[in-house]
């Protein structure tokens, strides 16, 4: 301190002490908003994004208002390479990897979800996520069911790996099957529903078994149902006394956001508490379609929560990270969790290394508002559930005190005052 700041009073003497923390403040922040501005996203991308549905809708020969019908999406989605050789920009070799990878693995997009993709971009983010690529054939290490959810299924259509929660797989059938799918095994060559008669099992099982509290209805994809099944498994759930909340897992805000319909909405809204978890990678998904349908769902009562899963060319940045945290909370969608890709065959050029994961927490705790920072996860192998990752901020245990390293990494002593000292 100067000679002129000792003699100011203490308020003031504060106030510079302050502002020169606020300039440290500023540095820390300024990386990130230096890179923001070329990181892509639906909204400083919304016009070129329209002109590209209109492509479509051209292609098509479809009206507004058939584009914004989830059924007619749903029954378009495009399936042929010819198809896809007409709306992006791929070459021969390209082309030849969607047909030959296209032998093993099912793909399909939405309409919508293709008009997110830059065609003049090869290392396009959504394009990385729903266009076959050579690559999946590469993977020699990956595993059809790494979960291990075949061995964790007590009844039809369950997957339980937890003491007072479960999943019901209600269907296999998504708006765009994503290249690094954990269930690709399940995706087959048609789309099925869950007979009533395996949603009926597994209701049982529920019934019979008080502990569990909470229901996941995933997939597939839970907002592929109709209005009428969502209904009635939500109200079935609602009538057992045990079941507190109930969730869905639903990728279609992402693939499909005009599947979230008034009638939707209506059904939703009689079975609070509900908790719908998505699953958006990169800020080009959060867009002003998306916005409306979470607009939506929010004022029908359900939570809105999101599950990413860390993609190397997708967002294995701490900045895309970061932006995609903070479009997410503007559209009214909590980040959950953030996944690292599991050991899915066709997917190893996904997998980044878990120290990956654990550097990008690095770069959020304390970067941004605790809202926006998701928990770091690993399945762990063979079923045994969520492991959460973190940067190790605890250095010692000591007699009454703890070492720890901040966010900045100051290394300080904490001393735990209300422990009693013999």
């Amino acid at each position: 301190m100067s000679w002129e700041e000792s003699r100011m009073p203490d308020t003031m003497k504060k106030r510079v002490i302050a502002k020169q923390r606020s300039t440290e403040l500023k540095k820390h922040i300024e990386p990130y908003l230096s890179a923001r501005p070329r990181i892509p996203d639906g909204f400083n991308h919304w016009s070129k994004i329209l002109e590209r549905q209109e492509k479509i809708k051209k292609h098509f020969n479809v009206t507004d208002e058939k584009w914004n019908d989830w059924h007619w999406q749903a029954s378009r989605r495009i399936t042929s390479v010819k198809t896809l050789k007409k709306l992006l920009n791929l070459d021969e070799q390209q082309l030849q990897a969607v047909s030959k990878v296209g032998e093993r693995y099912r793909w399909a997009v939405s309409p919508y979800y293709l008009s997110l993709i830059d065609p003049d971009n090869p290392l396009c983010p959504v394009r990385r996520q729903s266009i076959p690529s050579w690559e999946e054939l590469d993977d020699t290490c990956g595993q059809d069911d790494p979960m291990a959810e075949e061995y964790t299924s007590p009844a039809p259509a369950i997957t339980r790996r937890y003491p007072d929660r479960l999943i019901i797989n209600v269907t296999n059938q998504c708006a765009m099957y994503c290249r690094h799918c954990q269930r690709r095994r399940n995706i087959g060559e048609i789309d099925r529903m869950t007979s009533r008669e395996q949603l009926n099992a597994a209701l049982d099982y529920i019934r019979r078994n008080e502990e569990i509290r909470d229901v996941l209805l995933t997939g597939g994809d839970a907002l592929m149902l109709s209005n009428e099944n969502i209904d009635w498994l939500l109200t079935e759930l609602d009538n057992i006394p045990h079941v507190e909340i109930k969730r869905l897992g639903s990728r279609t805000l992402v693939t499909m956001p005009m599947r979230v319909t008034d009638e939707l909405c209506k059904a939703l809204e009689k079975h609070s508490p509900l908790y719908i978890n998505t699953h958006f990678n990169h800020p080009i998904e959060v867009t002003p379609a998306v916005a409306e349908a979470c607009g939506k769902l929010a004022r029908a009562g359900a939570v809105l929560g999101n599950q990413a899963v860390l993609l190397a060319g997708v967002n294995d940045d701490p900045h895309v990270m970061k932006k995609l945290n903070h479009e997410l909370l503007k559209v009214l969608i909590r980040p959950y969790l953030i996944f690292h890709a599991k050991n899915v065959k066709g997917t190893a050029h996904f997998r980044t290394g878990v120290e990956v994961g654990i550097d990008i927490m690095e770069q959020l705790r304390g970067f941004t508002s605790g809202l926006a920072i998701p928990t770091f996860i690993v399945n762990a192998p063979d079923g045994y559930g969520k492991t959460p990752m973190f940067p190790n901020y605890l250095l010692s245990v000591g007699r009454n005190k703890v070492t720890i390293r901040t966010w900045e990494n100051r290394v300080m002593v904490y001393e735990d005052h209300c422990v009693k000292k013999d």
